[in-house]
């Protein structure tokens, strides 16, 4: 099986069914979430149960691709209201996927681009995702503040430090933003660690391609106490922890 789902003319027609899927899920699943939205604004400022569903997309995307099999590991938080700084490596786009199944809603910094996508960008602004201007130091700003706002609203943030994904595979530098609002608020830092997802999109290819990938969760790494002179300590630790789990992850494979 694993062979005929490798060759060019079956990953070509299974990758059409894929995309075509994932464009009627969310043709389908946006009004709802808008719905739901407007429903629960009342008593939802952290726009939570919008958010969950707007993620289950990936789920089902995931369930009717046959190139794909996700699986979350780890120390999977019990409490769904508890806010972390949730942080990533990035491998591909498909990390977004694979991450979401995580049972809890995390509003996503996201570059603005991604907003602009008819269905999935209108779904990421009802649900409060973070829209961030590459390189602009304003847009920066603003966007860290809404992670702050997010976070005293009992919503975890999910942050991917490198900035982008990484091209050739390494773990690359983490920049601090994450590390000081994390700081700021007093809310932990939970580690992911993904492998697998590099495979299920490559870059410059439009096909999808045959994944097995996790995310494991990571310990969660206290802030209590801490200070900004703590960052780089604080980024360091929480890229030795991610780096070392990705070791293990893939020495296992």
């Amino acid at each position: 099986m694993g062979r005929l789902l490798d060759t060019t003319i079956v990953r070509t027609i299974l990758s059409v069914w894929a995309w075509l899927v994932l464009g009627v899920l969310l043709i389908v699943m946006v009004p709802m979430v808008g719905i739901v939205r407007l429903v629960t604004a009342p008593f939802d400022p952290g726009r939570y149960h919008a958010g969950l569903l707007f993620r289950k997309v990936a789920v089902f995307h995931q369930m009717l691709n046959p190139l794909w099999r996700f699986r979350v590991t780890g120390n999977v938080p019990t409490d769904p209201r508890r806010p972390y700084v949730v942080v990533a490596n990035h491998e591909s786009f498909v990390d977004i996927l694979l991450i979401s199944h995580l049972p809890f809603e995390m509003k996503w910094l996201s570059k603005s681009e991604f907003f602009k996508f008819p269905f999935a960008g209108w779904a990421m602004r009802i649900v409060g995702d973070i829209r961030l201007e590459r390189g602009d130091l304003r847009s920066g700003v603003k966007a860290l503040a809404e992670c702050r706002k997010w976070l005293e609203r009992n919503v975890s943030v999910m942050i991917f430090p490198e900035g982008t994904r990484s091209p050739s595979g390494p773990l690359g530098e983490f920049h601090e933003g994450a590390f000081r609002i994390a700081i700021q608020t007093g809310a932990p830092i939970l580690p992911l660690a993904v492998v697998g997802t590099r495979e299920g999109l490559i870059k410059g290819d439009w096909r999808f391609g045959r994944s097995d990938a996790e995310v494991r969760v990571l310990e969660p790494i206290p802030t209590e106490g801490m200070t900004k002179r703590d960052v780089p300590d604080l980024r360091d630790r929480t890229r030795d922890a991610i780096e070392a789990a990705l070791a293990e992850m893939r020495a296992g494979r």
